[in-house]
């Protein structure tokens, strides 16, 4: 194994993305004023051209995406309230439970039968019908969350019609929708769709300024204009009313311009699979800008990595590698050189047992 200490490949996620200089010009440029008390006009600005995006009545910006999340969770939710999402969404695994914490709400995570992340309207009715006639003192089921991409089916997409379906099969069943979108602007990408295509019937929507778009801080919760405004008093008490937000507002609205742009992220992506399926990775196509492997010892495989300079993060079992901004085609084949040249295939080939983890 080489000693020698390379340029550094990261890997690690879309949110290691920093502003460049037109979008620093611009936070710099931004006009401002206290959010809290009479309004920001540039955060207005977002917000505003958020929910056109997103086809809802109204936005409110958050500082985070968990906190956008949580915010419709509990406006969602009752105490003891059940929500449903697909098995390993980040509501259920990566948000310290504060749908439960904070929400109030009893988590269950629902199968994913039409592909990972995608779970099946069939699925979702036969869950809903369980519930139907229980006692009073049984869990009663009032949301569904969706997740678009998802992170760890390696940014798998819902097309718009199993969207609608499963909405549809929701409100059937007396239950609201969320839909959380980190990462929609890559789904809308993927399929050429508008991003309010994808969240047709949704009661609320999340989405993320601050992954594969580029900018800093920021992500945004969308929903009837009612639905917002009870949204910015759980901000508030959230710790969520940030003073001056314009400056952080101008890097999102920056980094909108440059959604399309996320399909050089998807093409490099799609490079490295490719190319690590070459090399012997069990490593499906990836949809976005996710690539996950599964190998035979994860922990070993990224410590093989890191003595390449090459960084990833575990995520359902696997390898995860994410693709962003930052990584050129240049940059995935130097990533690829150094893992057919100096990694050992030992530390990458998987078991069996491994394999079958992929598809579960």
């Amino acid at each position: 194994m080489t000693s020698v200490r390379r340029a550094l490949i990261d890997l690690r996620s879309d949110t290691l993305t920093v502003p460049d200089e037109p979008m620093r010009a611009a936070m710099a440029g931004a006009e401002v004023g206290d959010n809290v008390l009479d309004g920001d006009p540039t955060v207005r600005a977002l917000e505003q051209r958020t929910a056109q995006l997103l086809g809802k009545p109204a936005a409110l910006w958050t500082p985070s995406g968990t906190m956008a999340n949580v915010i419709a969770l509990c406006l969602h939710l009752q105490r003891g309230d059940r929500f449903l999402a697909p098995r390993d969404a980040h509501v259920l695994l990566n948000e310290l439970g504060s749908a439960a914490w904070l929400a109030g709400g009893m988590p269950e995570a629902i199968g994913t039968d039409l592909g990972p992340g995608r779970p099946s309207p069939h699925t979702l009715e036969r869950i809903i019908s369980a519930g139907r006639n229980a006692p009073y003192y049984a869990l009663r089921t009032s949301l569904l969350c969706l997740e678009n991409t998802h992170n760890a089916a390696g940014g798998a997409v819902i097309p718009a019609d199993e969207h609608a379906q499963l909405v549809a099969t929701a409100r059937d069943g007396g239950l609201s929708v969320h839909l959380d979108g980190a990462r929609l602007w890559n789904a809308a990408v993927a399929l050429n769709v508008p991003p309010a295509a994808l969240t047709v019937g949704a009661d609320s929507v999340s989405v993320c300024f601050s992954k594969g778009l580029g900018a800093p801080v920021g992500s945004a919760l969308a929903g009837s204009a009612e639905f917002i405004e009870h949204a910015r008093r759980t901000r508030q008490m959230l710790g969520g009313g940030v003073r001056q937000g314009g400056v952080l507002a101008a890097s999102c609205l920056k980094a909108l311009d440059r959604m399309d742009e996320l399909a050089t992220d998807h093409a490099n992506a799609a490079r490295l699979a490719s190319g690590l399926s070459d090399l012997g990775w069990d490593v499906p196509t990836p949809q976005t800008n996710i690539v996950l492997g599964a190998v035979a010892d994860v922990e070993r495989t990224l410590h093989s990595l890191r003595e390449l300079d090459i960084l990833a993060m575990p995520m359902a079992g696997r390898v995860r590698f994410v693709v962003h901004r930052a990584i050129t085609s240049a940059v995935i084949e130097e990533a690829l050189e150094r893992i057919s040249t100096e990694l050992p295939s030992s530390a990458v080939h998987s078991t069996s047992q491994a394999g079958m983890r992929l598809h579960l």
